[in-house]
């Protein structure tokens, strides 16, 4: 019975996100990523760590992708640090701690929160680990620090991979 339960609610949690209009499988990640203006500040990350050519490979990858609302939430001084060029490696471990390897669907998600007893290990691009947790009604990413972040959307689909729009910016540790 929990079992039906936990599906009912993330597929409630699912029907209940807000659209995003960009699920053409013909566009890669940093084709879907430019096309949203609610991911303009990653696209700016993106191109200030030179990561745009590495997610627009084959992949496939997933990523976690934060909104402007969650890097709003990190503070201005610290941003704009992070998009200056001496950062350009920090900046890009943090970009890279939102990216997995391989297509995790919400599907994937949701039969590891099950196996996990509500909790799932996702090891990213920098080689850290974020955990998928089952978590008041919903789904979030707990980064390295206990910090959480609600996943808003699932399955945005790419030619290269797949996108999860999540809240909140994740931290390595």
């Amino acid at each position: 019975m929990k079992k039906v339960i936990f599906i009912i609610s993330a597929i409630a949690l699912m029907a209940m996100t807000p659209k995003v209009n960009a699920q053409n499988n013909s566009q890669d990640i940093v084709d879907i990523a430019v096309s949203v203006d609610d991911f303009s500040t990653l696209v700016t990350a993106l191109k200030a760590a030179d990561l745009v050519g590495a997610l627009q490979g084959d992949g496939p990858f997933t990523v976690f992708a934060p909104v402007n609302a969650g890097f709003a939430k990190i503070d201005a001084n610290t941003l704009n640090s992070l998009l200056m060029p001496e950062n350009k490696e920090q900046l890009a471990a943090i970009l890279t701690y939102h990216v997995v390897s391989g297509k995790v669907t919400a599907t994937d998600v949701v039969n590891a929160l099950e196996a996990g007893n509500g909790k799932a290990a996702l090891t990213t691009l920098n080689g850290g680990t974020v955990t998928a947790v089952k978590k008041d009604g919903g789904i979030y990413l707990m980064d390295a620090n206990g910090n959480y972040s609600k996943i808003a959307k699932t399955d945005v689909m790419a030619s290269n991979g797949v996108i999860h729009i999540i809240e909140d910016v994740v931290m390595p540790q």
